[in-house]
């Protein structure tokens, strides 16, 4: 009897927690604005950091010329680096722009300024008449070469950055003319004119970079020179390397060495063609169709190599995609953006679903070291995680990114650097791109220390949680659609070196913000693009303006 009415206890217990809550229900925001709070204190934790990393590189900076040495003195994981030596490819590609982008969200004097500085000596003394640019030994003014590889690098990865997140500004000229100066060297004969180099390192960079050129000018000779590319490797390469534009290619003799690297060095063709591709797409192009078969084959080939998670390998064997390198590499995101976007571009799912695929087996590499013990490894391997999140947002992804984060975090030195080589750029990048999920893509002109700003997103509602000191007041600026207002592309693409849109206005939409007292105001997408006056403590909820029927 006992047990009988114990069960019907237990019956009537789950009955009644099954009820509708006699309590008041949720409303929109309860849940969302702690957490946009708990977001500004973490992104107050990464502008405050990089700001303090940006001020310790330039404490070491060449009095004359202003810019940064690759290496600086105290500097570990090898003994041999020159610690007076600026060189374009690392000093100008992975450490200046990010020092040009944390500048941009916490210091707008030094961004103004000492940034700006910085563009003009380098363009003074280094740059050959024509702007490729060349090594510079700071204690001596020796100026080496011009370098084409330091113009690819430099461009593709330092000025590059620069223009997906700031647009047209003096950076995106240096990049444009560099650019083009770069292809009237071009040196190496093929059957479809004259290419940069045989490596697909290099060329990849500067199909990259000519890709969003041709997209954000329109000038014919982009995009003809990124077609010259794009069917070298389409129409030779990948039919007789099989299906992949391996490590080098000799275009005299059409063959190349039985090796791929699918980390960065290597990874740079899969990238730049299908965004490429995406771009033909855009435009109605033959080459939309024409290249896509091979593509495809080239994709698959990829994934094939793959781990079972999903994870690439460093560097494989294009004949039978044997691993010849089994450690994983630390730019699998950067692969996997190529795939994402050829799945944009195609629509055929199954490339979504190997992005998925390795998003949700994240979690069995937390703390998996990438690269040997360096910051670099964890900073590219999150980079890579947070540009596909932005479009598949994987719950087990989430939390991976979290939890790798701190890790990340934890490698900055009391002083402010981080290893005191130029990939301590790439450190204050990867927390940046944090930064600016946290807040989906706002910011503020006039940050300094102590001010917390904060967002999180419920479907179409932003919630946006400012904290600081008394009296702060401040413009605060939401993100556009960059892919398509900057750089003139039909969709948001995965590309290297973006950085992703999270909620985005539209200029000509109206908006409804409400305040933390409930007062309304109806603006516009491109005046909350331009800045907003706020001031601190203070919340908004911003949603689309639907007027009431009649």
């Amino acid at each position: 009897m006992a047990s009988s009415i114990r069960r019907l206890a237990l019956l009537l217990v789950a009955l009644v927690a099954a009820l509708p809550s006699s309590g008041a229900p949720a409303r929109l925001g309860d849940d969302a604005f702690p957490l946009a709070a708990q977001n500004g204190d973490r992104v107050e934790e990464v502008f405050r950091r990089t700001r303090r990393m940006m001020h310790a590189w330039l404490a070491y900076a060449d009095e004359r010329t202003l810019l940064l040495p690759d290496y600086l003195p105290g500097y570990t994981r090898a003994s041999n680096r020159p610690r007076d030596l600026y060189t374009p490819h690392n000093s100008g590609a992975d450490n200046y722009p990010y020092l040009v982008a944390t500048a941009f969200f916490t210091d707008r004097g030094v961004y103004e300024g000492r940034m700006r500085d910085m563009l003009r000596n380098e363009i003074r003394y280094t740059a050959a008449p024509d702007g490729v640019p060349a090594n510079l030994e700071l204690k001596t003014g020796k100026l080496g070469p011009p370098s084409l590889f330091g113009a690819a690098e430099y461009a593709k990865d330092g000025l590059l950055a620069v223009t997906e997140l700031l647009g047209r500004t003096p950076w995106f000229y240096r990049m444009a003319d560099m650019t083009a100066a770069l292809m009237q060297r071009a040196p190496v004969a093929s059957d479809f004119g004259a290419l940069p180099d045989e490596g697909a390192e290099l060329n990849g960079d500067v199909l990259q970079t000519l890709v969003r050129l041709a997209a954000m000018t329109g000038e014919r000779r982009f995009l003809e020179w990124a077609e010259r590319l794009g069917d070298a490797y389409v129409l030779e390469v990948l039919p007789r390397n099989h299906g992949l534009p391996g490590y080098t290619w000799d275009f005299a003799r059409h063959q190349g060495p039985d090796r791929m690297r699918l980390r960065d060095h290597g990874n740079e063709m899969v990238v730049g063609l299908a965004l490429l591709h995406a771009l033909e797409t855009d435009h109605g192009a033959p080459r939309s169709a024409s290249y896509r078969p091979a593509l495809a084959r080239m994709l698959d080939r990829v994934l094939a190599s793959a781990n079972p998670d999903g994870m690439l390998y460093n560097e494989i064997r294009p004949s039978d995609l044997a691993p010849l390198d089994r450690g994983l590499s630390d730019n699998w995101g950067y692969v996997y953006g190529a795939v994402y976007t050829f799945f944009m571009a195609t629509g055929e799912t199954r490339y979504r679903d190997a992005v998925r695929h390795v998003l949700e087996n994240l979690p069995r590499y937390r703390g998996y070291d990438w690269e040997n013990g360096s910051q670099d490894g964890y900073a590219d391997s999150i980079e890579s995680a947070l540009y596909l999140y932005a479009h598949e947002p994987v719950p087990a992804a989430r939390d991976w990114i979290e939890s790798e984060m701190r890790t990340l975090i934890a490698f900055q030195q009391p002083d402010g650097t981080v290893e005191r080589w130029y990939g301590d750029g790439n450190w204050a990048r990867t927390l940046l791109l944090y930064a600016m999920w946290k807040t989906q893509g706002c910011f503020l002109e006039g940050w300094r220390e102590g001010v917390k700003l904060g967002a999180a997103r419920e479907g179409d509602h932003l919630f946006v949680s400012l904290d600081g000191p008394p009296g702060y007041r401040d413009r605060l600026h939401f993100d556009h659609a960059r892919h398509r207002r900057d750089l003139n592309f039909g969709r948001d693409y995965v590309r290297l070196n973006e950085w992703p849109e999270w909620f985005v206005v539209d200029e000509t939409t109206l908006y409804r913000v409400v305040d933390g007292q409930g007062r309304e105001s109806v603006r516009t997408g491109s005046e909350l693009a331009g800045g907003i006056e706020v001031a601190a403590p203070g919340r908004w909820t911003v949603e689309k303006y639907l007027p009431a029927g009649p």
